[in-house]
């Protein structure tokens, strides 16, 4: 089912379909929670949980975003990762669901990390693709204030047109051609939700002292061909006491869980059967 919610202010949206180990779903940017679609379509035995991130998708901004964080636009809105976190809460309030497990991609996964410093009672196991614990580094920190100057330039389906050609792998697209308008047809933020995410991103918290605290299992899924994230930056989450289980995909880009849906969803599938502890 397709349901919404409200929280500070905003209308937001999700779906819960199946049934099962409860999974929460967080998509990469600038995608909405169709991302996940065809790897949900591979997983059984799972209630999931998809939700549009604000600003995403069928989800509101909302306003009153606070402004000044990111000092390279100090005057842009910052959509922060605990803004993110508080949302997500506020579906499983919403859902009288008490813990599940997290799956997060991208920015999905900065945002787990903020829920576990949250609220690590309602956390089952994380599961981490094509995302990190490090924060921006200085070329990181460039580029962002540079896709805000061209999104405030009237630039931002130019900026969206590089990201599905750069961020999704080569051998997808060379696979399957198609998948490059697939995603970008997914890309739909406002200029001014766009310039919020750059923001968030770009001020978001160092969680490797995080990961040190993570006590429940961990999945990490890299992507050999991720531009944007290193398997070498994801190893990092081996170091989280709860064990972690490690995957490299050689031939998967930044929206692996896209490009390779039926690989990550039997990986996912085996993980989940796993024993706790």
């Amino acid at each position: 089912m397709n349901g919404w919610y409200e929280s500070d202010g905003a209308r937001l949206s999700f779906r819960d379909t199946g049934s099962g180990q409860p999974v929460v779903f967080l998509h990469p940017t600038p995608l909405d929670r169709d991302y996940w679609r065809p790897l949900i379509e591979n997983l059984a035995g799972v209630r999931a949980i998809v939700p549009d991130f604000r600003g995403h998708g069928q989800s509101e901004l909302g306003f009153n975003l606070p402004v000044g964080a990111f000092e390279r636009a100090p005057d842009a809105p910052v959509l922060t990762m605990t803004q993110l976190a508080s949302d997500i809460l506020a579906l499983l309030d919403h859902l009288q669901l008490p813990a599940a497990v997290f799956a997060g991609c991208s920015i999905g996964g900065y945002v787990l990390l903020e829920l576990w410093r949250r609220a690590p009672d309602r956390m089952q196991g994380l599961v981490f693709v094509c995302s990190k614990p490090q924060p921006d580094a200085e070329a990181n920190l460039a580029k962002r204030a540079a896709n805000i100057a061209q999104v405030r330039a009237g630039g931002l389906g130019s900026l969206f047109d590089g990201m599905a050609q750069s961020l999704i792998g080569a051998t997808a697209r060379d696979r399957h051609p198609e998948i490059v308008a697939e995603l970008r047809a997914r890309m739909t933020l406002t200029p001014e939700a766009a310039v919020a995410v750059q923001a968030g991103l770009a001020t978001r918290p160092d969680s490797l002292p995080t990961v040190a605290t993570i006590d429940v299992p961990v999945l990490a899924i890299a992507g050999g061909e991720d531009p944007a994230i290193t398997p070498g930056e994801m190893e990092a989450f081996n170091a989280a006491p709860g064990g972690c289980e490690f995957h490299l995909l050689p031939d998967a880009g930044h929206f692996a869980a896209y490009e390779q849906p039926q690989k990550i969803a039997a990986l996912l599938a085996e993980w989940l059967r796993q024993p706790e502890g």
